[in-house]
């Protein structure tokens, strides 16, 4: 009932790859949870899909009944790292 996409856009997409993601959002779009987590804003997701139109309906499927969290400030990783810096 629920899937998890970790770090999107980490690693462009080939188009191939593209269009299954597009499906396995839109078959679980007022389905299913999805719970994804990304750095890049909204306006940078076509450099993922090079594909503005598949990029805007997987956009337009992803917004619609969503929350958008956003976590500003220092990493939290970093700050509890085992590497200390000076």
């Amino acid at each position: 009932d629920l899937l998890i996409c970790d770090e999107w856009g980490y690693i462009p997409i080939d188009i191939e790859g593209a269009k299954l993601l597009y499906q396995v959002i839109a078959g679980c779009y007022e389905k299913k949870s999805i719970i994804l987590t990304t750095n890049l804003e909204f306006s940078k997701w076509n450099s993922i899909f090079f594909d503005e139109k598949l990029t805007n309906a997987i956009l337009d499927r992803m917004v619609h009944h969503s929350h958008l969290l956003i976590f500003d400030g220092p990493s939290w990783r970093l700050q509890n790292s085992l590497m200390k810096y000076n």
